[in-house]
């Protein structure tokens, strides 16, 4: 199989003669091997791990993405950010990061919601005070 990992800047992963894959997506931890079904999924913050054809394992920490297979022999995952490394570092250090980062955009984007809301409560308070006015204008 092929293995292809890109991000937006860069392909980090581009390798031919890959016997197994195994990644991570909300239903859990989940493996492809050659000849498996067209298939499509979203990944959460996980480890992708690939086996090649001199039995030596790979390691990549991707920050979600999209993991797909195409006709038994294609293996793509888009993501955001990754990291080629040994487990352990990638376990450790990476994950952290990655999930730390997650908290940032999460806390982000609760504030952004709640600028939104005042923005429309301020507009609401002013139609209807210019509506008991006598109307929109």
């Amino acid at each position: 199989m092929k293995l292809r990992i890109v991000t937006p800047l860069a392909v980090v992963v581009d390798e031919d003669g890959v016997l197994a894959v195994r990644a991570e997506d909300s239903s859990g931890s989940f493996g492809v091997l050659p000849g498996h079904a067209d298939f499509l999924t979203s990944l959460t913050l996980s480890v992708v791990s690939w086996k090649r054809a001199d039995a030596t394992r790979l390691y990549c920490a991707v920050r979600r993405g999209a993991f797909s297979v195409n006709a038994g022999r294609e293996v793509a995952i888009a993501t955001r950010e990754a990291v080629v490394g040994d487990l352990a570092t990638l376990a450790g250090a990476v994950l952290a990061r990655f999930h730390a980062d997650l908290d940032v955009e999460r806390s982000e984007r609760v504030d952004s919601a709640r600028l939104q809301l005042a923005a429309i409560r301020q507009i609401m308070r002013h139609m209807l005070t210019d509506g008991r006015r006598g109307g929109f204008s």
